[in-house]
């Protein structure tokens, strides 16, 4: 059995696609969990996209990684689970963590790539800043993976597939761990890892204000989505982190990413290397953004982008 969680809707729907491959081929099916309050829908939706099984934990607990770790381990140990996908983010972290400690089980993080060799599960994740590829086997079972948002493409939605639906009530010890105070972080409402088109900008540009031919430039795309590099929302604050795309920052997967300004550090790579068409404006002819480039402009990005946000105008009315 595979099982996948996340309270992520849309990092379920991808982990479900490959765990349906890897179901497959060991012959297993495919268990979805839902911690919360019970909905149906969602829990059809899950059978929709390669489900098998929806086990719906309820709770009205809001998620803390101590709680939830034991609702999952129970749930592990009763349907005999081998393997399990978690969402990796925040929540997702540090809760397969203290799975895996629970369970006493091997967890591989940030997998972008997992499949059976040699009979065994196999998981690969970048390591040292996107300058290596790990791949690791587990010989133990149950095997834990966290999967990153955009790693994996959802399979084809399919209202037709039937599975069962199940609710469980499960007890678990209130942990002596507080939530003392929960501060939503400032946002200015960008959502760059669902954005089809990105226009990013680097430290080639000389000021804030400058970061207009950017937005003009992702306007005329119809993208209207902006995002920027380390330093211009980490050190020079002149964007929020909302923008911000990179190993620390956000991963996205648009269909067109447009790097402008940006020299092409491994950092940045790693957050913006599967995009479908890359686009880079450097002046530096060896900057390093051009290796990773489907197609390079060497100019000035202050002659580049006005004459570039002109013609796309033109050729789009």
């Amino acid at each position: 059995m595979v099982l996948v969680y996340s309270n992520n809707k849309k990092t379920t729907i991808e982990m479900l696609g490959k765990a349906s491959e890897i179901a497959k081929e060991q012959k297993k099916k495919v268990t979805a969990v839902i911690i919360g309050k019970a909905d149906e829908n969602l829990a059809k939706e899950y059978i929709s996209y390669g489900g098998d099984q929806v086990i719906i934990a309820e709770t009205d607990l809001d998620f803390k990684a101590e709680e939830y770790a034991d609702m999952l381990a129970n749930i592990v140990k009763d349907a005999g689970i081998a393997t399990i996908f978690i969402g990796s983010d925040r929540n997702g972290k540090e809760l397969s963590a203290r799975l895996g400690g629970k369970l006493n089980a091997g967890c591989v993080v940030d997998s972008n790539n997992i499949y059976i060799k040699s009979g065994k599960l196999t998981a690969e994740r970048v390591v040292y800043s996107g300058n290596a590829i790990a791949v690791e086997q587990f010989n133990t079972k149950p095997a834990i993976i966290t999967v990153p948002p955009k790693a994996f493409d959802p399979i084809k939605k399919d209202n037709s597939r039937k599975g069962e639906i199940t609710k469980k009530k499960i007890d678990t010890e209130k942990s002596q761990s507080k939530i003392v105070k929960v501060q939503e972080m400032k946002s200015e409402g960008v959502n760059v890892e669902d954005a089809e088109i990105i226009v990013s900008c680097g430290r080639g540009f000389k000021n804030k204000d400058d970061i207009k031919l950017v937005k003009e430039l992702a306007d005329v795309l119809k993208g209207k989505t902006v995002g920027c590099s380390r330093p211009i929302a980490a050190d020079l604050k002149w964007m929020s982190e909302d923008h911000w795309i990179g190993l620390s920052g956000h991963k996205v997967k648009p269909k067109l990413y447009i790097a402008a300004g940006i020299s092409g550090q491994i950092q940045h790579i790693a957050g913006m290397r599967d995009s479908g068409v890359i686009v880079a404006i450097n002046k530096d002819p060896e900057a390093l953004i051009f290796k990773s480039a489907d197609y390079g402009i060497v100019g000035d990005l202050y002659e580049v982008l006005p004459k570039l946000t002109s013609a796309i105008k033109d050729k789009m009315g």
